[in-house]
């Protein structure tokens, strides 16, 4: 039900939006309804009559309240085409395959009316700020994922590798940030964040229809509404398109699908924008086509990247071996972050975080930057019930240490091309970060003196004991 309860929390929001600036207007302009008119004609949101939640509300006990919701979807759609044009395309509250028969669907859409309903849901601005509707809403997308297992991958990082993917990214006030899987949004938003003012401009790509949409309300929610998000196959047929060339970003984000199978390897030779010059990926693993496209609209000699990768990309062969070999010769590779094992949802293993950095490029400003800092965070943790937790201390010591570039004894390493060539461009941490611990040393002549001093002590006790079950008769 997670499209239904965030499309519910949308519309009642900008429902209690749209009362609390009407509300606000008659007070100061008096029974003047066109002045009234007139000025929520400037809004930035407009919710046409009869499509607010209240009206919804008022009809809940009608038998066809699922069409009435569409019905008000598609009109506040049309009333608000430049943010919200397609979005509620793929939610029916009508569905009887998902909602159930209409005695059922009309039970369940009458509860949830009456549950958002509820006094202490009242998400007035002059009640709510946006900061914590946009709060909420992610925190029910967490929610969401947290029992989505798997699925989870399609919408949802986790806040705290959200923020250290969007520090390591560094993005800065009037740049570009794209993230071509941006799924529901958050790390666009948690990107966003780092730049400290409003003076930025996102863009992002997702192919999962239902996920896109969650991704535009986020934006709306968080008062980013001029964040363009295209509804698209990145690696087929991206839409951030300008002149028939890709659009180029200062800074490039995203958290891909692991290993994704048949991504379209097959016509990857022909790719009309010739993404794939360094080597096409394996048909079964998407992870170098997704790198690949990043680097490719990352901005020349300026432009940075920060990616979250199975482990497998640091060291695989063939196709993979060649396009990473090919990525670290252009001394394009920054760093290479391990996390811990089972921060994620959707699987346990331990994830890398790859950040590239263009300004490496000859003419950029760290073209005599040569090393590559390889940093071994997998025992930064908090352990939790479902899974382990990066709080802010973890992820300061990265950051910090990513900052500085420094080598921290069984933490970090910068190592120089040379090292990473005679490692045949394998970067799987261990070769760098030595976090080796000697086991203590044992004194087996002082364990064995141990032992035979317990057991004549125990001997003794045994004795004794024998001695006074005699004495109460007791037969041994």
């Amino acid at each position: 039900y997670k499209d239904y309860i965030l499309v519910m929390l949308f519309l009642k929001y900008v429902s209690d939006m749209w009362n609390d600036h009407l509300e606000s207007y008659r007070k100061q302009y008096g029974g003047d309804e066109a002045r009234i008119r007139r000025r929520l004609e400037r809004e930035r949101f407009k919710l046409p009559r009869g499509a607010s939640f209240y009206d919804l509300h008022a009809n809940r006990e009608q038998e066809n309240i699922g069409d009435q919701i569409n019905v008000a979807l598609a009109q506040i759609e049309d009333a608000n085409r430049a943010k919200l044009e397609g979005v509620f395309r793929n939610i029916d509250f009508n569905s009887e395959a998902n909602l159930g028969k209409p005695k059922d669907r009309n039970r369940r859409l009458r509860n949830l009316l009456e549950d958002f309903a509820k006094p202490e849901l009242d998400l007035s601005p002059s009640r709510v700020t946006e900061d914590i509707i946009g709060e909420c809403y992610i925190y029910l997308i967490s929610k969401f994922a947290s029992d989505a297992g798997k699925k989870a991958g399609e919408f949802y990082t986790p806040a705290p590798v959200s923020r250290l993917l969007a520090k390591l990214a560094g993005p800065q006030p009037g740049q570009t940030i794209c993230d071509p899987a941006c799924g529901s949004g958050s790390l666009l938003i948690r990107a966003a964040e780092e730049v400290g003012s409003d003076n930025f401009a996102l863009f992002g790509q997702e192919v999962n229809g239902g996920t896109w949409a969650l991704a535009r309300m986020n934006m709306f929610l968080h008062a980013k509404d001029a964040a363009r998000i295209e509804w698209c196959d990145t690696l087929n047929s991206p839409a951030l398109v300008e002149d028939d060339h890709l659009m180029k970003f200062d800074v490039v984000v995203a958290n891909p699908p692991f290993s994704l199978d048949k991504w379209g390897a097959e016509h990857a030779g022909d790719d009309t924008f010739t993404r794939y010059w360094r080597g096409i990926p394996p048909r079964s693993k998407a992870d170098y086509a997704f790198i690949t496209h990043m680097i490719e609209i990352a901005r020349r000699q300026s432009g940075r990247v920060a990616v979250i990768v199975p482990h497998g990309v640091l060291f695989r062969g063939g196709a993979e071996g060649k396009i990473r070999k090919a990525l670290i010769e252009e001394n394009l590779l920054d760093a290479v972050v391990g996390l811990p094992a089972n921060l994620f949802t959707t699987t346990g293993i331990p994830v890398a975080i790859l950040v590239f950095d263009r300004s490496r490029e000859e003419g950029g400003a760290n073209e005599e930057r040569r090393d590559v800092l390889f940093i071994d965070a997998s025992r930064e943790f908090s352990p939790a019930k479902a899974q382990n937790v990066m709080d802010d201390t973890h992820v300061a010591k990265i950051v910090d240490t990513y900052c500085s570039r420094a080598e921290v004894e069984k933490f970090s390493h910068r190592a120089g091309p040379e090292e990473i060539a005679a490692n045949d461009y394998n970067l799987n941490i261990p070769r760098y970060v030595d976090t080796f611990e000697p086991e203590e040393e044992i004194d087996v002549a002082a364990v064995q003196r141990e032992i035979d001093r317990l057991e004549a002590e125990l001997a003794e006790v045994r004795g004794r004991m024998k001695g006074y079950l005699k004495e109460l008769g007791v037969d041994v």
